[in-house]
């Protein structure tokens, strides 16, 4: 197990800038969070964190909210524990479940099983919600699908489930590969999972490409999503807050990616993009 720093944040007032401070937070390389009453727990391993770069963060400098912090050491935490004790069903839609085995079965016409091997922090509820609200009225049925930055690979699981062709699940992290090929088997699903970025990418084209990644990335990432995208394709984004969206968008045009559908929940954004 890895060594992690806990930042104990406390906002005032709490909404909506918890939310943007974990946006501006996973930019930085922390990695899961855990609401508060008055703020947010936040999660970084130690060998990742550089105290210059939390002190550009830029919600830290703006008068509209008061934010401190303390942090400790938490050596050998262990996720799965954290995850239980804070994470509750999703339900997307009415649509939708995405659920631990631990939990009850909502009856929902779709249900997807999941047990991160990290905490499944509150903003990523927010993006995840929003990919599988938008991937309930596309087209998936005998796509290639490609899930970028796949994490617990639940959107690549969803494809799947929604009759998608050939699925492909990567993640630079070898704990979402892992947790990738033990999520696909709870749901009896076949997927093909890597460990890697965009760089790792190849000739291959794909129908649609799923990337539910933080802005900074994507907007590297985006010219080479388009190189392996068909012609008629879909890019499904999430990760972002609302004050991403133009900076994104000027680099989709540039492109020839046109934008077919956005959507907003609380401060993130998903938008639905065709080549």
């Amino acid at each position: 197990m890895q060594n992690y720093l806990e930042f104990n944040f406390k906002i005032s007032p709490l909404q909506p800038w918890n939310e943007i401070l974990m946006a501006e937070l996973i930019e930085i390389g922390f990695d899961s969070f855990t609401e508060e009453h008055d703020g947010i727990l936040a999660y970084i391993q130690q060998e990742f964190f550089k105290e210059e770069e939390l002190k550009e963060v830029q919600l830290l400098q703006n008068q509209e909210v008061k934010i401190s912090y303390t942090f400790q050491e938490m050596p050998n935490i262990n996720w799965n524990e954290e995850w239980e004790k804070n994470f509750s069903p999703i339900n997307v839609e009415d649509q939708v479940s995405i659920r631990a085995e631990f939990h009850k079965n909502q009856n929902l016409p779709h249900e997807i099983i999941i047990q991160p091997k990290m905490s499944f922090g509150t903003g990523h509820h927010a993006t995840t919600y929003l990919m599988i609200q938008q991937m309930l009225d596309m087209d998936l049925a005998n796509k290639n699908i490609l899930d970028m930055g796949c994490g617990t690979s639940v959107l690549a699981i969803f494809a799947k489930q929604q009759g998608a062709g050939k699925t492909v699940a990567i993640d630079i992290d070898e704990w979402s590969v892992e947790n990738s090929i033990e999520n696909a088997a709870r749901n009896n699903v076949e997927l093909e999972i890597s460990q890697g970025t965009a760089e790792n990418l190849g000739s291959e084209n794909f129908d649609v490409i799923l990337a539910n990644i933080n802005r900074n990335i994507l907007i590297s990432d985006i010219p080479t999503y388009v190189s392996i995208l068909n012609k008629g394709g879909q890019l499904l984004l999430s990760g972002l807050c609302f004050f991403d969206v133009d900076d994104i968008l000027e680099v989709c045009t540039k492109q020839n990616l046109s934008l077919k559908k956005k959507i907003q929940r609380e401060e993130w954004v998903s938008l639905l993009l065709e080549k």
